[in-house]
Order: structure tokens, then C-alpha cells, then sequence
């Protein structure tokens, strides 16, 4: 199996004729076939998990997806794991209208409020003869650590790390890693408390 995916890698005419067979040209989600009959042998959804009914989830089989214990993604949110994959931990919710473009590991206890977008997919636009949906893209793996909260309409771009327990200010653009118990807010999101193990409180960022 193994010997095959690296035949279909190195040749593009291969890899163009197996991407045709698993999605439609010029589109982000899977063939019903796929979704139907190959996703769910392929990816991970544990015990007490839930996908509502309303969300995209566009997952392709060559990269990994997987949700795990009593962790939800609740409707109208989109899932892509087709540039990198896609990890959910345990007792997370991905809120209402939320995107989620891999390649992104998301840890355990973390809430999303609603309208967030965490992408790991930039789009190249450096050639000036070719639109940027025809130029190579790039990716950066995001890390969200756990314990943490992300206020509604915050957007988290590629390869940033969000360090445990932090706290990400609604409507914030988060550019740079945050260090973990760290309240970020702003555009670009800027500290602004942070919690001093010595005196035990949360504490306005100089």
C-alpha cells in the first residue's frame, strides 16, 4: 500500500488522475463516494464525540483527521485537513460557524467560541502571471495547547502556537505564539495579563 501512495506521489499524472477520483476540479470537498465509504474507515472519531449534522467536513483520505473523547463540532463549522491534518482533542468544542484548515493539532479542553478561523494554508501570490489559486501554497502547522479559550471572530494564522490556558480576546488576529497563561487581544493581538505564579493573580502585561 505503502509502495503505491509513493508511485502516485512521484508521478504527477497519477497524482492528478487520483485527486480527479477523490474530489471535483476546482473543489475543496471529498466525492460523496469518499465521504461515504472510505472517510469512515480511515479517520477517528472516539467515543461520546459529536459532528453535527450541519458542519462541512472535508477531509481527504491521505491526510489525517481525528476527534477525540465527548468533544464536539458543532454546526455550520468547516473542516479541511486536504493540505495537512487535522487534530481535535478530548472534551473540545469547535463553536458554531467555525473553520478549521490543517495542518492544525488542536489539544484537549479548549473552547471555540463562534466564527473563529484557524488556518495553517497560506496561498503563494509571488508570480504575477499566475492567479494565486494556480500558485503552490504554504503550510505551517498550528498548535493549540490545552485549557485553552478563544473569544468569537478571532482569527489564528498559520504556525502560531497557542500556549496552555491562554486566552484569546474576541475579534483578535493572532500573528505571533502566545505564551501559555497569556491573555492576548488586538489586531495584531498584543499580551495583555498574564498569570504570576508568585502573588497568584492575573496581572496587566507593562
Amino acid at each position: 500500500m505503502m509502495g503505491l501512495t509513493n508511485k502516485i506521489k512521484s508521478s504527477p499524472g497519477l497524482k492528478k488522475l487520483a485527486l480527479w477520483m477523490l474530489m471535483p476540479r476546482n473543489q475543496a470537498r471529498p466525492r460523496l463516494w469518499v465521504r461515504w465509504f472510505l472517510n469512515p474507515f480511515i479517520h477517528h472519531k472516539a467515543k461520546g464525540a459529536r459532528i453535527r449534522r450541519r458542519t462541512r467536513i472535508d477531509v481527504m483520505p491521505f491526510n489525517r483527521f481525528s476527534v477525540g473523547r465527548n468533544s464536539t463540532i458543532e454546526d455550520f463549522a468547516t473542516v479541511n485537513n486536504g493540505v495537512g491534518d487535522v487534530i481535535i482533542g478530548e472534551r473540545t468544542r469547535i463553536g458554531l460557524g467555525c473553520v478549521v484548515i490543517g495542518p492544525v493539532y488542536i489539544g484537549n479542553d479548549i473552547m471555540f467560541a463562534q466564527n473563529i478561523v484557524v488556518s495553517g494554508l497560506n496561498h503563494g501570490y509571488q508570480d504575477i502571471h499566475s492567479p494565486p489559486s494556480l500558485q503552490a501554497v504554504e503550510t505551517k502547522q498550528i498548535v493549540i495547547e490545552d485549557d485553552v479559550w478563544i473569544g468569537a471572530n478571532a482569527v489564528i494564522t498559520a504556525g502560531v502556537t497557542i500556549g496552555k490556558h491562554a486566552v484569546i480576546a474576541a475579534g483578535s488576529i493572532v500573528t505571533r505564539s502566545v505564551a501559555p497563561f497569556t491573555v492576548v487581544g488586538g489586531n495584531p493581538a498584543k499580551p495583555l495579563r498574564q498569570f504570576n505564579a508568585e502573588t497568584n493573580q492575573w496581572e496587566k502585561t507593562t
